[in-house]
């Protein structure tokens, strides 16, 4: 944990006595708790962690009741349209489509692609606020994506998504797919040049993952193709596999196997895919397929699970069970996939889902969730240089106000932060050594300007809602109020 020599003249910066910096362990693998340090970093990259720095210095920031810690790492999000279904879909599900909202709801109340860099922009808002410093985003290829990005200041994985399929239902039991396998194959174009977009920036902030949609709508062409890619340019690939009780008995009627099977019949069952949610494995209290081993397979086979809580839980599904997973050597991290792009808020819902669904208090250990939050993501991601604070990695990292009211008393700085503060605490964030939060207020992100342009394409979108639905229901029959609206009250 000592000083580590640059070679560039950038600006030098000292975080000086920090009550607490979260730092990483590289021998032990682990992150370990520093009291009354310092944090150096020269210009992108963290250059000492820990001790106090006696070199020349460019900035000193006052470290004294602050903790640091590694800027979390969000693994799967969607934050091109989800902004905008906030009011909608909090409590929406399909009673006969296994409670999930994908089949019957989302279709209709689909934003158009014109507000994208809006609803971006407020989704990244809300992941810096809650110590964000680097995003998957997952999202339909668009123009100048990368640069709507990039603008913002925080580090991100683009993985354009594409499919050979796109689901409906006409009756609201049923899902029907009408596929379109030459589509399918012009958008994976269409991902190829957003992937290339990101790795050419010239920001370097960029990297990029390739996302087939769904399993249940992508053909096995179109995923042998994404893999080969994926692995031609050494990237990860990210597949919604195993997120839904419909998509379950579709994949184990159209192949008599359960979708961990599929995969893992398809040779795509492997260490560089990540499974967007991998909740409804053969043994889940929802579904019934005794003849499988769901587990040991994904166990065995060193792929990963991208863990999004809060979109499940809202319709009273919940992963079977985050510590069974880390236990068995799963590798899981975290995301927000739906609204708010609030991570410490999806950190803390995991511990408890865990320990609800192994009915034991130890199966969501704090260490685990923030683990999956930083350096299991990171390494899922083949980073050695995000998501730990130690010489040599980038410069992404929160300070915390360890005086807020919500964290004292700061025994445990941690615990503190995500079982009683939440963002509230978070004061600053920087990434690349660039302040992109200060005092809670963001730096590079016009919010009302981006609030004002979702709340828009929210209004653009309900006026057709009726029109989508299957049934042409109104909005107010479909999502209604929390209480009806009234007259004045005498």
């Amino acid at each position: 944990m000592t000083d580590a020599n640059s070679t560039t003249n950038a600006k030098l910066t000292v975080v000086r006595a920090l009550d607490v910096i979260v730092a990483w362990d590289a021998e032990q693998r682990e992150h370990i708790y520093l009291h009354h340090a310092d944090l150096v970093m020269r210009g992108t990259q963290i250059v000492q962690v820990g001790g106090h720095y006696e070199g020349p210095v460019d900035e000193t920031v006052d470290g004294r009741g602050l903790m640091a810690m590694p800027g979390l790492i969000n693994m799967h999000s969607h934050p091109s349209s989800e902004p905008g279904n906030r009011g909608l879909l909090e409590e929406l599900g399909s009673a006969k489509l296994g409670q999930s909202s994908l089949y019957e709801y989302m279709p209709v109340f689909r934003a158009d692609i014109s507000y994208a860099p809006y609803s971006n922009q407020v989704a990244v808002a809300e992941m810096l606020k809650s110590g964000v410093t680097t995003y998957v985003d997952m999202s339909l290829p668009r123009p100048n994506w990368a640069e709507t990005v990039a603008a913002m200041g925080i580090r991100s994985v683009l993985a354009p998504m594409f499919r050979s399929a796109a689901w409906h239902t006409s009756n609201g039991h049923s899902v029907e797919y009408t596929w379109d396998e030459a589509a399918g194959f012009k958008a994976f174009e269409a991902a190829l040049a957003v992937t290339k977009s990101a790795f050419d920036h010239p920001s370097g902030r960029l990297t990029a993952m390739l996302c087939p949609s769904q399993i249940d709508t992508c053909s096995e062409a179109l995923l042998r193709a994404a893999q080969e890619e994926a692995r031609r340019q050494g990237m990860v690939m990210q597949l919604h596999a195993a997120q839904s009780v419909v998509e379950f008995h579709e994949m184990t009627r159209r192949h008599g196997r359960t979708p961990i099977e599929w995969l893992d019949d398809q040779g795509l069952l492997a260490p560089d895919l990540i499974i967007g949610h991998g909740i409804f494995l053969n043994d889940h209290p929802s579904v019934y397929w005794p003849q499988a081993d769901d587990f040991r397979l994904l166990a065995g086979s060193g792929a990963s699970v991208a863990h999004c809580p809060t979109v499940f839980a809202r319709r009273g599904i919940a992963m079977n069970f985050l510590g069974r997973y880390e236990k068995a050597g799963i590798r899981v991290a975290m995301g927000t996939d739906t609204f708010p792009h609030n991570m410490l808020d999806e950190m803390r819902l995991a511990m408890y889902a865990s320990r609800i669904m192994a009915r034991d208090y130890t199966a969501g250990s704090t260490a685990v969730v923030f683990n999956a939050a930083t350096s299991v993501a990171a390494d899922m991601l083949g980073r050695e240089d995000i998501g730990r604070l130690a010489p040599g990695c980038k410069a992404d990292f929160s300070l915390v106000d360890l005086q807020h009211p919500f964290m004292r008393p700061a025994r445990e700085p941690l615990r503190s932060l995500l079982y009683s503060a939440g963002d509230r605490a978070i004061k600053d964030v920087y990434v690349d050594g660039v302040m992109l939060l200060h005092n809670g207020e963001l730096l590079t992100i016009d919010v009302d300007r981006a609030l004002a342009e979702v709340e828009a394409s929210q209004r653009a979108t309900l006026a057709k809602a009726s029109a989508n639905d299957w049934a042409k229901r109104s909005v107010e029959m479909m999502s209604p109020t929390v209480f009806r609206v009234g007259g004045t009250p005498s």
